[in-house]
């Protein structure tokens, strides 16, 4: 009988060749993860700054956020194939001088449409730390280790954007909204130079062809599995609720509850807290619980939270608090369910681990975009139609998760 791999992080590994980079090339993984979720989120606080300093319109304003995310969802689609291809390493660090790229564009943008390019780029590159750790993690673990893994990569990546909107509040009041992104900058450079110098390559370049019609190929073989459809659906829905979020708590903290930028920001950390204590549980509790009961766990938890928020907007509790801490009991349960889920579907097919995270990251993303256009196009000054799209998309997430209850990932 074939011996399972060991981790090259596991304790007490050899420290020669691939184990030998097992501590470093996980901090290296923690920080290029958390780049693209720090970028966004750091950006956020600007967005009533923006709108004001360009004239532009909440619809127009939205476009910065809304098509980066679209960018994000087309680039995911890109980077797991192509890693497949040519490894792991070399699209990580490409992506990375895209960020470059596209943030110092965002610096020096004298109009909306050119800030927005930036934003397009910066999001498209930022994103591969995203995408590529999942599939590096497939590479370093065994299957039943790989939850886990994913749930400390993710409660490690999320204190980054956790703390980014308080900080970028801070730093639009009182330097202006360019400043976010030379702090991006700078924090890219610092990435990038940390990626150049300690990851190494894990995948097997060259032995997957990615052209088109094998990529087609590839996601047709994960898109007729039934886990891979229940799964990714659920993930793409439980991100379309945190969005949805994302594209109206800025304007409603600062121009319906008249509050500076910086304090969303500081109520945004209850969220991001609440969503990496679920990481945390989830961590612990993989090892006593199925993932399917996790997901269907996580998937419940999330409705719940999204229905108080609604109940309470619709009752005319209009505070920061009614939708912040509703929001935070359901980040929470997405904590739960999302290293679950994610675990669930590049265990589809492992052959095919850069092909199902890029797919099921495109999936994410586009539902994420259309539903954080669509929220913040909405711009009426109350938090009921924030609430009843992040209730709705809830309600779909855990349909997905019942629908993958019965197939089984990893048949």
């Amino acid at each position: 009988m074939a011996r399972a791999r060991p981790s090259p992080l596991a304790e007490g590994a050899a420290p020669t060749g691939r184990a030998a980079a097992g501590r470093g090339l996980l901090a290296v993984l923690v920080l290029a993860t958390a780049l693209g979720p720090f970028a966004m989120q750091v950006f956020l606080p600007a967005l009533p700054a923006i709108q004001a300093g360009f004239a532009a319109s909440p619809a127009e304003a939205q476009l910065a956020f809304s098509l980066s995310t679209l960018a994000i969802a087309l680039a995911t689609l890109v980077y797991g194939p192509l890693s497949d291809r040519i490894g792991r390493r070399p699209a990580l660090t490409g992506g990375l001088l895209l960020y470059l790229a596209g943030t110092a564009l965002c610096l020096f943008a004298s109009s909306l449409e050119l800030l927005i390019l930036g934003r397009i780029v910066q999001a498209a590159g930022g994103c591969a730390g995203m995408v590529l750790s999942r599939a590096i993690v497939r590479d370093l673990y065994p299957r039943e280790q790989a939850a886990q893994a994913l749930a400390w990569i993710t409660m490690a990546m999320v204190v980054a954007p956790m703390m980014a909107p308080a900080l970028g509040g801070l730093l639009v009041d009182a330097a202006g909204w360019r400043s976010i992104f030379a702090l991006g900058l700078l924090a890219g450079l610092v990435v990038h130079l940390a990626c150049r110098a300690r990851l190494v390559e894990t995948g097997r370049p060259g032995e997957t062809v990615a052209g088109p019609r094998a990529m087609l190929g590839a996601f047709a073989i994960l898109l007729r599995h039934r886990a891979f459809q229940g799964y990714a659906a659920q993930a793409a829905f439980s991100m379309a609720v945190f969005f949805g979020f994302l594209a109206a708590a800025p304007f409603l903290v600062v121009e319906t509850y008249r509050r500076p930028a910086v304090e969303y920001g500081l109520l945004f950390v209850l969220v991001s807290g609440a969503f990496m204590a679920g990481n945390f549980a989830a961590a612990r509790l993989s090892a006593r619980f199925d993932s399917e009961r996790m997901i269907l766990w996580g998937s419940a938890g999330s409705l719940a939270g999204a229905a108080l928020a609604l109940a309470l907007a619709l009752s005319g509790v209009w505070t920061p608090l009614a939708l912040f801490l509703p929001t935070a009991m359901g980040g929470f349960a997405q904590g739960l369910a999302m290293p679950n889920a994610q675990a669930a579907i590049v265990s589809v097919h492992p052959g095919l681990a850069g092909s199902a995270s890029g797919l099921a990251g495109f999936l994410q993303m586009a539902t994420a975009a259309l539903a954080a256009q669509l929220v913040g196009s909405l711009a009426t000054g109350s938090p009921v139609p924030v609430t009843f799209a992040m209730t709705l998309c809830a309600t779909l997430a855990l349909l997905g998760a019942l629908h993958g209850r019965g197939g089984r990932a990893g048949r």
